[in-house]
């Protein structure tokens, strides 16, 4: 396996019974980028992750997680690895400061715990109970408990569910905060915009496949694709088209319109115009 590549997957295959979950898989997600993997429920995006993660068994293929197989973690992987799920569990009773110091114990190097409290923005809760945290509050301990052993890769399922916009982005931040430290994140979601603001590469599965890996910016051709130009006639008529020369289509507009373009717009396929239609056709 490439010692460039935090993950490297070929052919993974996973079924339970006749239903094939994981039908061939191959992945590699590069060391400090953060890599999206998307695709609708029931795609294999799951039982994936879990395979990587240690949790569950696969059937066949070669997998290589931090030069290690998952399927036999040792203590020292495990303290190599991080994992946010969608809920890591209830402590209602205890502050955020004690909960985070007791997931420290579990780690022969883990963080200070007041320090990775201060960088998921949570020393203002340092002292709170759990149970009186927010949504986006409780995700950023989830977080916190995520990197306390200073992991290399750290798998995040679906972190904002249920966020509003305003902490999505402030969630979004924290993640960027931690790739620039070097990280290697690997992400699931539902959220395409999600994906493309946050991830270097994203990998869309379908059917137990991996139907493409690419830059959100690139893929599915996406970079290529006809933009749309629309406007309105002097009479207010819609007309639009497509072309693949957009800059030139509205300069021959303005000078036809005499300098503004009346109800003017130029869009190209949306990074989830492009999803939807790679997973229809898989």
């Amino acid at each position: 396996m490439d010692d460039e590549l935090a993950i490297s997957v070929r052919g993974l295959r996973k079924a339970y019974g006749d239903n094939v979950a994981v039908a061939g898989v191959d992945l590699a997600v590069r060391r400090g980028e953060v890599f999206a993997l998307l695709g609708p429920n029931g795609a294999g995006k799951t039982t994936t992750v879990e395979i990587l993660e240690g949790y569950r068994r696969r059937d066949g293929g070669e997998v290589s997680v931090l030069g290690s197989d998952p399927a036999q973690p040792t203590p020292q992987w495990r303290n190599r690895v991080g994992i946010v799920l969608q809920g890591t569990g209830e402590f209602d009773e205890l502050t955020v400061g004690e909960v985070v110091r007791h997931f420290a114990g579990f780690y022969p190097d883990a963080d200070d715990p007041d320090k990775v409290v201060e960088r998921v923005g949570l020393t203002a809760k340092l002292r709170a109970r759990t149970h009186t945290l927010s949504g986006g509050q409780r995700r950023r301990l989830d977080v916190a408990l995520g990197i306390i052993g200073r992991p290399e890769l750290l798998f995040l399922d679906e972190p904002t569910t249920g966020f509003d916009p305003e902490a999505r982005r402030e969630f979004w931040e924290l993640i960027r905060d931690l790739a620039a430290a070097g990280t290697t994140i690997l992400l699931t979601t539902h959220y395409l915009d999600e994906a493309e603001f946050l991830a270097d590469r994203v990998g869309v599965i379908a059917r137990g496949r991996v139907v493409e890996v690419a830059p959100p910016r690139e893929l599915g051709n996406r970079q290529a694709a006809l933009a749309t130009v629309s406007w309105r006639t002097p009479d207010g008529t819609p007309q639009s088209t497509q072309s693949a020369t957009p800059t030139a289509l509205v300069a021959e507009l303005a000078a036809r319109f005499g300098g503004e373009v009346p109800g003017l717009t130029v869009t190209r396929p949306t990074l989830e115009d492009i999803y939807l239609r790679m997973i229809g056709h898989a």
